[in-house]
């Protein structure tokens, strides 16, 4: 009898006890986060109006060895904005991924980050210290106007970027292109360079509009020389000389050069910004190697 009651107790406890012993929810008004798999903690950052969606191939390829946290903004794509419905994004999703690897006690994670997630990985990154294990920066620069003009500051993209900011609040997506190209020809082209490869996948307004206002203006470089953490830079080329893309070597070389351990540079030709969408298996391969 006695035999027969413990079996029981057994049989109605353990779902409960199992459950107790998963991590709850993590639970942040900025981020979201998907884990899946087992093995050394990948985390995949993406970038502005995109969700974790873009990582689904890199995600399924590595959640059999690795466990792979998968991150959202909150306010891109269809996930309502939350905190990021005002104020800045960048710095309070990179606060909220730090907070998440403490409080899921992750050892020495690896973060790969897109685009804006690359400027989120460097900010964590520089943040985190050694709890960081290596980051990975996707067509990511730590100050994205200097891809277009090595000489870039701050002071001149900021006209512009206001513009896109009010732009995209009042006028929509095409409006916002049409009038951030005309005010950006004395930039030599850059609002096309940065508005026609950002591949728009929708969200709240408002936090899409601060979120390009950060990508034009945020100024990372002087960061970089805290980040321990060994970094490699991925981005998409041509050798079609007639492209910008088969000159950006040096000008990605620069932008990391203050790093206090040099950066490991991996040019994919073929892609363009959404790197890991138009080469896919060469970025996998890309992933592969940093993660050995």
């Amino acid at each position: 009898m006695t035999r027969i009651l413990l079996s029981l107790l057994i049989l109605i406890w353990s779902p409960t006890l199992a459950l107790a012993a998963s991590p709850p929810p993590f639970q942040s008004d900025r981020i979201i986060v998907e884990m899946r798999g087992q093995g050394p903690d990948v985390i995949l950052i993406p970038g502005l109006a995109s969700t974790s969606a873009v990582w689904a191939r890199t995600a399924s390829a590595l959640e059999g060895r690795y466990r792979v946290h998968l991150v959202t903004v909150r306010g891109f794509g269809d996930v309502a904005a939350g905190g990021n419905g005002e104020g800045l994004v960048g710095g309070p999703a990179a606060a909220e991924i730090r907070r998440y690897i403490a409080e899921r006690g992750l050892q020495h994670p690896a973060l790969i980050g897109h685009s804006m997630g690359g400027q989120i990985a460097l900010r964590v990154a520089a943040d985190a210290g050694p709890r960081v294990g290596r980051v990975m920066v996707v067509d990511a620069s730590p100050f994205f106007p200097s891809l277009i003009s090595a000489g870039a500051t701050a002071g001149d993209v900021e006209p512009l970027a206001r513009l896109a900011y009010q732009g995209l609040l009042l006028f929509g997506d095409e409006a916002l292109k049409t009038q951030a190209g005309a005010m950006g020809a004395d930039m030599g082209g850059a609002a096309d360079s940065l508005f026609g490869t950002l591949g728009w996948q929708g969200g709240d307004r408002r936090t899409l509009a601060q979120g390009l206002y950060e990508v034009m203006t945020v100024d990372l470089r002087a960061r970089l020389p805290a980040i321990t953490a060994p970094v490699t830079v991925v981005y998409g080329w041509s050798a079609d000389d007639r492209s910008p893309r088969s000159h950006i070597d040096g000008l990605f070389r620069a932008g990391y050069r203050s790093l206090p351990r040099p950066a490991a540079f991996e040019r994919i030709e073929g892609a363009e910004h959404m790197v890991m969408i138009d080469q896919p298996r060469r970025f996998q391969a890309a992933v592969e190697r940093f993660l050995r």
